[in-house]
Protein backbone atom coordinates (compact mmCIF):
# COMPACT_ATOMS: atom_id res chain seq x y z
CA UNK A 1 0.00 0.00 0.00
CA UNK A 2 1.45 3.34 -1.03
CA UNK A 3 0.88 6.95 -0.07
CA UNK A 4 -0.84 7.46 -3.44
CA UNK A 5 -2.29 4.38 -5.12
CA UNK A 6 -3.52 4.24 -8.71
CA UNK A 7 -5.29 0.90 -8.84
CA UNK A 8 -6.40 -0.55 -12.19
CA UNK A 9 -7.48 2.92 -13.33
CA UNK A 10 -9.05 3.42 -16.74
CA UNK A 11 -10.46 6.44 -18.52
CA UNK A 12 -12.91 6.36 -21.42
CA UNK A 13 -14.57 9.04 -23.50
CA UNK A 14 -17.65 7.29 -24.79
CA UNK A 15 -16.55 4.04 -26.41
CA UNK A 16 -12.92 5.16 -26.66
CA UNK A 17 -10.66 4.02 -23.80
CA UNK A 18 -7.69 6.41 -23.53
CA UNK A 19 -6.12 5.01 -20.34
CA UNK A 20 -5.88 1.26 -19.88
CA UNK A 21 -5.73 -0.30 -16.41
CA UNK A 22 -2.96 1.82 -14.93
CA UNK A 23 -1.40 0.42 -11.72
CA UNK A 24 1.10 2.63 -9.89
CA UNK A 25 1.82 2.85 -6.17
CA UNK A 26 3.67 6.00 -5.06
CA UNK A 27 5.41 6.02 -1.69
CA UNK A 28 5.46 9.03 0.63
CA UNK A 29 8.25 11.43 -0.36
CA UNK A 30 8.70 9.85 -3.79
CA UNK A 31 9.18 11.87 -6.98
CA UNK A 32 7.29 10.06 -9.75
CA UNK A 33 7.56 11.36 -13.30
CA UNK A 34 5.00 10.45 -15.96
CA UNK A 35 6.76 10.78 -19.30
CA UNK A 36 5.75 10.06 -22.87
CA UNK A 37 4.87 11.66 -26.20
CA UNK A 38 1.90 13.98 -26.70
CA UNK A 39 -1.42 12.15 -26.45
CA UNK A 40 -0.06 9.20 -24.43
CA UNK A 41 -2.43 9.82 -21.49
CA UNK A 42 -0.03 11.27 -18.92
CA UNK A 43 -1.90 14.57 -18.38
CA UNK A 44 -5.22 12.71 -18.30
CA UNK A 45 -3.85 10.51 -15.51
CA UNK A 46 -2.60 13.57 -13.59
CA UNK A 47 -6.02 15.22 -13.94
CA UNK A 48 -7.67 12.06 -12.60
CA UNK A 49 -5.43 12.21 -9.51
CA UNK A 50 -6.37 15.88 -9.10
CA UNK A 51 -10.08 15.19 -9.56
CA UNK A 52 -10.31 17.36 -12.66
CA UNK A 53 -11.21 14.25 -14.70
CA UNK A 54 -13.53 11.50 -13.47
CA UNK A 55 -12.13 7.98 -13.28
CA UNK A 56 -14.08 5.51 -15.45
CA UNK A 57 -13.10 2.39 -13.51
CA UNK A 58 -10.60 1.38 -10.86
CA UNK A 59 -9.59 3.43 -7.81
CA UNK A 60 -7.32 6.30 -6.86
CA UNK A 61 -6.41 6.46 -3.16
CA UNK A 62 -4.46 9.04 -1.16
CA UNK A 63 -3.36 7.93 2.31
CA UNK A 64 -5.64 4.89 1.90
CA UNK A 65 -8.71 7.11 1.35
CA UNK A 66 -10.58 6.45 -1.91
CA UNK A 67 -10.68 9.64 -4.00
CA UNK A 68 -13.21 8.51 -6.62
CA UNK A 69 -15.92 11.15 -6.70
CA UNK A 70 -14.17 13.41 -4.15
CA UNK A 71 -14.15 17.08 -5.22
CA UNK A 72 -10.66 18.47 -6.04
CA UNK A 73 -10.91 20.98 -3.17
CA UNK A 74 -11.27 18.10 -0.69
CA UNK A 75 -8.28 16.04 -1.89
CA UNK A 76 -5.51 18.07 -0.20
CA UNK A 77 -3.49 18.17 -3.40
CA UNK A 78 -1.79 21.17 -5.01
CA UNK A 79 -1.24 21.56 -8.75
CA UNK A 80 1.31 23.62 -10.67
CA UNK A 81 0.24 24.22 -14.26
CA UNK A 82 2.18 24.86 -17.45
CA UNK A 83 0.43 28.25 -17.82
CA UNK A 84 1.19 29.36 -14.19
CA UNK A 85 -2.52 30.40 -13.83
CA UNK A 86 -1.75 33.49 -11.74
CA UNK A 87 -4.31 36.22 -11.08
CA UNK A 88 -3.00 39.28 -12.98
CA UNK A 89 -4.79 41.84 -10.75
CA UNK A 90 -3.27 40.45 -7.53
CA UNK A 91 0.22 40.93 -6.14
CA UNK A 92 2.58 37.98 -5.80
CA UNK A 93 1.82 37.81 -2.07
CA UNK A 94 -1.92 37.79 -2.69
CA UNK A 95 -1.55 35.08 -5.35
CA UNK A 96 0.39 32.89 -2.93
CA UNK A 97 -2.09 33.23 -0.05
CA UNK A 98 -5.37 33.36 -2.01
CA UNK A 99 -6.09 29.65 -1.54
CA UNK A 100 -5.50 29.90 2.20
CA UNK A 101 -7.81 32.91 2.37
CA UNK A 102 -10.55 30.97 0.57
CA UNK A 103 -10.18 28.18 3.16
CA UNK A 104 -10.64 30.67 6.01
CA UNK A 105 -7.07 30.62 7.32
CA UNK A 106 -6.52 33.67 9.60
CA UNK A 107 -4.33 36.47 8.19
CA UNK A 108 -1.45 36.07 10.71
CA UNK A 109 -1.12 32.40 9.71
CA UNK A 110 -1.34 33.28 6.01
CA UNK A 111 1.38 35.92 6.37
CA UNK A 112 3.65 33.53 8.27
CA UNK A 113 3.21 30.78 5.66
CA UNK A 114 3.81 33.26 2.83
CA UNK A 115 7.02 34.54 4.45
CA UNK A 116 8.37 30.99 4.90
CA UNK A 117 7.60 29.99 1.30
CA UNK A 118 8.94 33.27 -0.13
CA UNK A 119 12.21 32.73 1.73
CA UNK A 120 12.43 29.12 0.55
CA UNK A 121 11.92 30.15 -3.09
CA UNK A 122 13.97 33.36 -2.77
CA UNK A 123 11.12 35.61 -3.95
CA UNK A 124 10.80 37.90 -0.89
CA UNK A 125 11.58 40.95 -3.02
CA UNK A 126 8.75 40.13 -5.44
CA UNK A 127 5.82 39.94 -3.01
CA UNK A 128 4.42 43.39 -3.87
CA UNK A 129 4.74 43.03 -7.65
CA UNK A 130 2.05 41.97 -10.10
CA UNK A 131 2.56 38.87 -12.33
CA UNK A 132 2.88 41.08 -15.42
CA UNK A 133 6.09 42.54 -13.95
CA UNK A 134 7.76 39.13 -13.58
CA UNK A 135 9.89 36.96 -15.85
CA UNK A 136 8.77 33.45 -16.79
CA UNK A 137 11.03 31.87 -14.18
CA UNK A 138 9.75 34.22 -11.46
CA UNK A 139 6.14 33.43 -12.37
CA UNK A 140 6.90 29.73 -12.11
CA UNK A 141 8.35 30.26 -8.64
CA UNK A 142 5.20 32.11 -7.60
CA UNK A 143 3.04 29.26 -8.95
CA UNK A 144 5.15 26.81 -6.94
CA UNK A 145 4.86 29.04 -3.88
CA UNK A 146 1.08 29.02 -4.13
CA UNK A 147 1.19 25.21 -4.10
CA UNK A 148 3.76 24.93 -1.31
CA UNK A 149 1.99 27.30 1.08
CA UNK A 150 -0.92 24.87 1.40
CA UNK A 151 1.29 22.00 2.66
CA UNK A 152 -0.65 19.40 0.62
CA UNK A 153 -0.34 15.62 0.72
CA UNK A 154 0.63 15.42 -2.97
CA UNK A 155 2.07 17.97 -5.41
CA UNK A 156 1.06 17.61 -9.05
CA UNK A 157 3.16 19.30 -11.74
CA UNK A 158 1.78 19.49 -15.30
CA UNK A 159 4.70 20.28 -17.67
CA UNK A 160 5.66 23.30 -15.53
CA UNK A 161 8.86 24.15 -17.42
CA UNK A 162 7.74 23.82 -21.03
CA UNK A 163 7.16 27.58 -21.48
CA UNK A 164 10.69 28.51 -20.35
CA UNK A 165 13.78 28.93 -22.50
CA UNK A 166 16.43 26.20 -22.46
CA UNK A 167 18.79 27.74 -19.87
CA UNK A 168 15.99 28.74 -17.50
CA UNK A 169 14.49 25.27 -17.84
CA UNK A 170 17.75 23.75 -16.61
CA UNK A 171 17.95 26.23 -13.72
CA UNK A 172 14.35 25.60 -12.64
CA UNK A 173 14.86 21.86 -12.90
CA UNK A 174 17.66 22.19 -10.36
CA UNK A 175 15.43 24.32 -8.11
CA UNK A 176 12.63 21.74 -8.16
CA UNK A 177 15.14 18.98 -7.35
CA UNK A 178 16.50 20.99 -4.40
CA UNK A 179 12.98 21.70 -3.20
CA UNK A 180 12.11 18.01 -3.19
CA UNK A 181 15.32 17.09 -1.38
CA UNK A 182 14.74 19.78 1.27
CA UNK A 183 11.04 19.14 1.90
CA UNK A 184 10.68 15.42 1.15
CA UNK A 185 7.32 16.07 -0.51
CA UNK A 186 5.39 13.54 -2.61
CA UNK A 187 5.39 14.70 -6.22
CA UNK A 188 3.80 13.44 -9.43
CA UNK A 189 5.28 15.32 -12.38
CA UNK A 190 4.20 15.19 -16.03
CA UNK A 191 6.60 15.95 -18.87
CA UNK A 192 7.36 14.92 -22.45
CA UNK A 193 11.04 15.77 -21.89
CA UNK A 194 12.98 12.60 -21.10
CA UNK A 195 15.96 14.59 -19.74
CA UNK A 196 13.62 16.14 -17.12
CA UNK A 197 12.31 12.69 -16.33
CA UNK A 198 15.77 11.20 -15.84
CA UNK A 199 17.20 14.04 -13.76
CA UNK A 200 14.25 14.77 -11.46
CA UNK A 201 12.63 11.46 -10.66
CA UNK A 202 13.08 8.75 -8.09
CA UNK A 203 10.92 6.60 -10.41
CA UNK A 204 9.63 7.02 -13.95
CA UNK A 205 6.46 5.72 -15.59
CA UNK A 206 7.03 5.71 -19.35
CA UNK A 207 3.66 5.95 -21.12
CA UNK A 208 2.53 5.42 -24.68
CA UNK A 209 -0.91 4.86 -26.20
CA UNK A 210 -2.62 5.00 -22.80
CA UNK A 211 -0.48 2.19 -21.35
CA UNK A 212 2.36 2.31 -18.84
CA UNK A 213 5.15 0.76 -20.90
CA UNK A 214 7.58 0.53 -17.97
CA UNK A 215 7.76 1.68 -14.35
CA UNK A 216 11.15 1.84 -12.69
CA UNK A 217 14.08 3.91 -11.47
CA UNK A 218 15.88 6.11 -14.01
CA UNK A 219 18.75 3.59 -14.08
CA UNK A 220 16.42 0.64 -14.66
CA UNK A 221 14.59 2.46 -17.44
CA UNK A 222 17.87 3.46 -19.10
CA UNK A 223 19.86 0.25 -18.71
CA UNK A 224 17.11 -2.38 -19.06
CA UNK A 225 14.28 -0.91 -21.18
CA UNK A 226 11.22 -3.16 -21.28
CA UNK A 227 10.68 -2.74 -25.01
CA UNK A 228 11.90 -0.89 -28.08
CA UNK A 229 9.61 2.10 -27.46
CA UNK A 230 11.18 2.73 -24.03
CA UNK A 231 14.68 2.06 -25.40
CA UNK A 232 14.38 4.66 -28.15
CA UNK A 233 12.29 7.22 -26.25
CA UNK A 234 14.57 7.46 -23.21
CA UNK A 235 18.09 8.69 -23.84
CA UNK A 236 19.67 11.41 -25.96
CA UNK A 237 20.88 10.33 -28.45
CA UNK A 238 18.49 7.38 -28.43
CA UNK A 239 19.59 3.78 -28.06
CA UNK A 240 20.82 2.25 -31.32
CA UNK A 241 18.58 -0.68 -32.32
CA UNK A 242 19.91 -2.83 -35.17
CA UNK A 243 18.99 -6.19 -36.76
CA UNK A 244 21.28 -9.03 -35.70
CA UNK A 245 21.33 -12.80 -35.40
CA UNK A 246 22.28 -14.90 -32.39
CA UNK A 247 25.11 -17.37 -33.09
CA UNK A 248 26.68 -19.60 -30.45
CA UNK A 249 30.47 -19.74 -30.73
CA UNK A 250 32.46 -21.90 -28.31
CA UNK A 251 29.35 -22.25 -26.18
CA UNK A 252 28.82 -18.51 -25.86
CA UNK A 253 26.00 -16.55 -27.56
CA UNK A 254 27.11 -13.72 -29.88
CA UNK A 255 25.28 -11.05 -31.82
CA UNK A 256 26.20 -11.41 -35.49
CA UNK A 257 25.71 -8.05 -37.17
CA UNK A 258 26.68 -6.66 -40.59
CA UNK A 259 29.26 -3.85 -40.81
CA UNK A 260 29.79 -1.39 -43.68
CA UNK A 261 31.27 -3.82 -46.24
CA UNK A 262 28.69 -6.56 -45.64
CA UNK A 263 31.03 -8.68 -43.53
CA UNK A 264 29.86 -9.86 -40.12
CA UNK A 265 31.06 -8.76 -36.71
CA UNK A 266 30.52 -11.22 -33.85
CA UNK A 267 29.89 -9.46 -30.54
CA UNK A 268 29.72 -11.72 -27.44
CA UNK A 269 26.73 -11.32 -25.13
CA UNK A 270 26.95 -11.34 -21.36
CA UNK A 271 23.49 -13.00 -21.26
CA UNK A 272 23.95 -16.78 -21.38
CA UNK A 273 20.20 -17.32 -21.78
CA UNK A 274 20.45 -16.02 -25.36
CA UNK A 275 22.03 -19.33 -26.36
CA UNK A 276 18.44 -20.57 -26.66
CA UNK A 277 18.03 -18.09 -29.54
CA UNK A 278 20.85 -19.66 -31.58
CA UNK A 279 20.22 -19.03 -35.28
CA UNK A 280 17.30 -16.66 -34.64
CA UNK A 281 16.97 -13.00 -35.54
CA UNK A 282 16.92 -10.39 -32.79
CA UNK A 283 17.13 -6.61 -32.49
CA UNK A 284 20.33 -5.56 -30.74
CA UNK A 285 20.16 -2.47 -28.50
CA UNK A 286 23.37 -0.53 -27.79
CA UNK A 287 23.56 2.92 -26.17
CA UNK A 288 25.80 5.44 -28.02
CA UNK A 289 28.15 5.89 -25.05
CA UNK A 290 28.88 2.14 -24.99
CA UNK A 291 30.52 2.39 -28.43
CA UNK A 292 33.88 4.17 -28.22
CA UNK A 293 37.61 3.64 -28.84
CA UNK A 294 39.68 1.08 -26.92
CA UNK A 295 41.34 3.69 -24.70
CA UNK A 296 37.97 5.20 -23.76
CA UNK A 297 36.21 1.90 -23.02
CA UNK A 298 34.75 1.24 -19.57
CA UNK A 299 37.57 -0.35 -17.57
CA UNK A 300 35.08 -1.87 -15.10
CA UNK A 301 33.37 -3.87 -17.84
CA UNK A 302 34.22 -7.55 -18.20
CA UNK A 303 32.94 -7.71 -21.78
CA UNK A 304 34.49 -5.23 -24.22
CA UNK A 305 34.27 -6.43 -27.82
CA UNK A 306 36.25 -4.95 -30.70
CA UNK A 307 34.60 -4.18 -34.03
CA UNK A 308 36.14 -2.53 -37.09
CA UNK A 309 33.73 -0.35 -39.04
CA UNK A 310 33.85 2.65 -41.37
CA UNK A 311 33.05 6.11 -40.04
CA UNK A 312 30.48 8.00 -42.11
CA UNK A 313 30.12 11.31 -40.25
CA UNK A 314 31.77 12.95 -37.23
CA UNK A 315 30.02 15.64 -35.17
CA UNK A 316 32.15 17.50 -32.58
CA UNK A 317 29.90 18.59 -29.69
CA UNK A 318 32.29 20.19 -27.21
CA UNK A 319 32.66 17.61 -24.45
CA UNK A 320 31.90 14.71 -26.85
CA UNK A 321 32.33 13.71 -30.47
CA UNK A 322 29.44 11.84 -32.07
CA UNK A 323 30.39 9.35 -34.77
CA UNK A 324 27.92 7.89 -37.27
CA UNK A 325 28.37 4.55 -39.01
CA UNK A 326 26.31 1.81 -40.67
CA UNK A 327 25.59 -1.28 -38.60
CA UNK A 328 23.06 -3.93 -39.51
CA UNK A 329 22.02 -1.73 -42.43
CA UNK A 330 21.01 1.10 -40.10
CA UNK A 331 22.59 4.39 -39.05
CA UNK A 332 24.25 4.01 -35.65
CA UNK A 333 25.71 6.70 -33.38
CA UNK A 334 28.77 6.29 -31.14
CA UNK A 335 29.58 8.82 -28.41
CA UNK A 336 33.31 9.36 -28.07
CA UNK A 337 35.73 11.64 -26.23
CA UNK A 338 36.16 15.15 -27.60
CA UNK A 339 39.82 14.41 -28.45
CA UNK A 340 39.15 11.10 -30.21
CA UNK A 341 41.11 10.98 -33.46
CA UNK A 342 38.34 10.06 -35.88
CA UNK A 343 37.54 11.17 -39.44
CA UNK A 344 34.86 10.41 -42.08
CA UNK A 345 35.83 7.50 -44.35
CA UNK A 346 38.20 6.04 -41.77
CA UNK A 347 38.05 2.32 -40.89
CA UNK A 348 38.15 2.47 -37.10
CA UNK A 349 38.54 -0.13 -34.33
CA UNK A 350 35.55 0.50 -32.08
CA UNK A 351 35.21 -0.87 -28.56
CA UNK A 352 31.67 -2.05 -27.74
CA UNK A 353 30.68 -2.60 -24.11
CA UNK A 354 28.53 -5.71 -24.56
CA UNK A 355 27.88 -5.85 -20.82
CA UNK A 356 25.40 -3.02 -21.47
CA UNK A 357 23.88 -4.51 -24.64
CA UNK A 358 20.24 -5.64 -24.62
CA UNK A 359 18.35 -7.90 -27.01
CA UNK A 360 14.76 -7.53 -28.21
CA UNK A 361 12.36 -9.98 -29.81
CA UNK A 362 11.75 -8.52 -33.31
CA UNK A 363 8.13 -9.73 -33.30
CA UNK A 364 6.91 -8.54 -29.90
CA UNK A 365 9.56 -5.78 -29.61
CA UNK A 366 9.93 -6.77 -25.93
CA UNK A 367 13.32 -7.13 -24.28
CA UNK A 368 14.53 -10.71 -23.97
CA UNK A 369 14.92 -11.00 -20.21
CA UNK A 370 17.90 -12.93 -18.76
Amino acid sequence: MGFLDIDNATKSYGAVEVLHKVDISVQEGEFLVLVGPSGCGKSTLLNMIAGLEEITSGEIRIKEQVMNGVHPSNRNIAMVFQSYALYPNMTVGQNITFGLEMHGVPKPERDKAMAEVAKLLQIEQLLDRKPGQLSGGQRQRVAMGRALVRNPDVFLFDEPLSNLDAKLRVDMRTEIKKLHQNLGTTIVYVTHDQIEAMTLSSRIAVMNGGYVQQLGTPQEIYDTPANIFVATFMGSPAMNVVPAKVVVLDGRPHAEVAVHDGSMAQLPFSQDNLAAWDGRDILLGIRPETITDMDGADRKSSNIAQMTNRIVVTEPAGSDTFVSMQLGGRDVIARMRSDAEVAPGQDFAFAVNMEKAVAFDPESEMRIVP
